[in-house]
């Protein structure tokens, strides 16, 4: 009897036992469960993954875990509205990749963490570049973790090809047409371009950088009404229309890294892109300066027509801000600055990164963006340079004109001008 009864209590204490493990482990998973955070974002290419995969990795050893929400452009197109919606519905990631402007509308809005924080204890304010430290902050606080600086305005040409027909890198236009003239000649596309509304953007924002630099920021950051009737507005919509005898026909609506595999094949020779389009170039096998060259638009090479990515950590649960906080500080630390930017293809946050790791295009892109505001372009299309709304309308009104080569160049600048008219600037 005295036996059953131990066998008993045997029984029981094993029971109590387990129940507390299975307790412990459950408590592990919950903690484990607040320490994810989901990421709101639109890097998707090859290269732009395993830079993404190396952050993730580096929080994990952190114990956070990154969880992708990735939206399906490589430009962020409608991210805007993707993270608006989630807000309403409740269900906003913890983290999003909110750029530019956009950093300072959300933030009004009390949908921000501060990471003021985080970035006194890690010096933010010494080790940014002033402009990024600017881009960062809104209302006389940190909204935003810098992770890297693209350059636009980079022509990019297959050096394997340029070398076969003896063709110098095209320091301006005279010699960007004779290259593509060549190169057209031989069966080759000269200038690898997707109608995709973005990226005629992108290309557009470069010609128009090409007519000078005080008429840019008239045009896309002060929004004068006379830039809009200026001439200078005609002759970069004239060349945006003129430079599609140099594409492939049709101009087919392909993602940026499609577009750029027509470079790294070969069957085309030339891209205007930002610089994240080299990450994805040595992704695909093609060495810096070997396979492929960084030049620059003509009539641009002063300047650094730029866009600085950053994530947010949104306002969701106060259990969510040490995860959050990890991140922001982990996005700073000097080894992720260097890694992930040289497999992105864009250069540090940093004023003084390590160097030693940059290639010739991101030593380069460094030297020009330090070397002060004068060289310094807030990019139109990758939200740098104005309010989103105008952004979208602007581009929307772009890809039109790209395709319709039947409307007028002077009522092309009038909708663009209607456009800087109806939407007031937000100090």
């Amino acid at each position: 009897m005295g036996d059953k009864r131990r066998s008993r209590r045997r029984a029981t204490a094993v029971a109590l036992a387990l129940a507390a493990a299975l307790a412990v482990l459950a408590g592990v998973s919950a903690a484990t469960q607040a320490e994810g955070l989901q990421v709101l974002h639109w890097w998707k290419s090859a290269s732009e993954r395993r830079a993404v995969d190396l952050v993730a990795a580096r929080l994990n050893e952190e114990n956070v875990v990154w969880r992708d929400s990735v939206i399906p452009n490589g430009s962020g197109v409608g991210a805007g509205i993707v993270l608006r919606s989630r807000i309403l519905a409740g269900n906003a990631p913890e983290v999003a990749q909110v750029n530019g402007i956009v950093i300072r509308d959300w933030a009004r809005l009390n949908l921000l963490l501060d990471l003021d924080q985080v970035a006194a204890a890690g010096q933010w304010e010494q080790k940014l570049q002033p402009t990024v430290n600017a881009v960062i902050r809104a209302d006389g606080h940190v909204y935003a973790a810098p992770i890297g600086i693209h350059r636009i305005n980079t022509l990019f040409y297959n050096r394997r090809l340029f070398n076969r027909y003896k063709l110098a890198p095209p320091d301006s236009w005279a010699q960007f047409e004779h290259a593509a003239a060549v190169l057209e000649k031989a069966g080759i596309v000269p200038l690898a371009q997707s109608s995709e509304p973005w990226q005629v953007g992108t290309l557009f924002e470069t010609l128009v950088l090409a007519e000078g630099a005080d008429f840019y920021r008239a045009l896309f950051q002060r929004r004068e009404a006379a830039a809009y009737a200026d001439p200078r507005l005609a002759a970069a919509l004239t060349h945006l229309r003129y430079l599609k005898r140099w594409m492939s026909h049709p101009i087919l609506e392909r993602t940026w890294d499609q577009t750029t595999i027509e470079l790294a094949s070969g069957r085309a020779a030339m891209q205007v892109m930002g610089d994240w389009a080299k990450g994805e170039l040595n992704e695909h096998g093609m060495v810096t300066g070997v396979d492929f060259g960084c030049g620059v638009v003509p009539g641009t090479a002063g300047y650094h027509l730029y866009n600085i990515d950053t994530l947010s950590m949104l306002a969701t649960r106060d259990s969510h801000r040490p995860a959050q906080e990890k991140l922001a500080a982990l996005i700073m630390s000097p080894g992720i600055q260097s890694d992930y930017n040289q497999i992105k293809g864009s250069i540090p946050v940093l004023r003084q990164p390590q160097l030693s790791k940059m290639d010739s295009c991101q030593l380069a892109s460094f030297k020009l963006f330090s070397s002060g505001p004068q060289a310094q372009i807030p990019s139109l299309v990758h939200r740098m340079a104005t309010d989103e709304i105008v952004r979208d309308a602007m581009v929307e009104e772009l890809h039109r004109y790209f395709l319709n080569d039947q409307l007028p160049v002077a009522e092309m600048q009038r909708r663009l001008g209607t456009i800087a008219r109806t939407f007031t600037k937000t100090p």
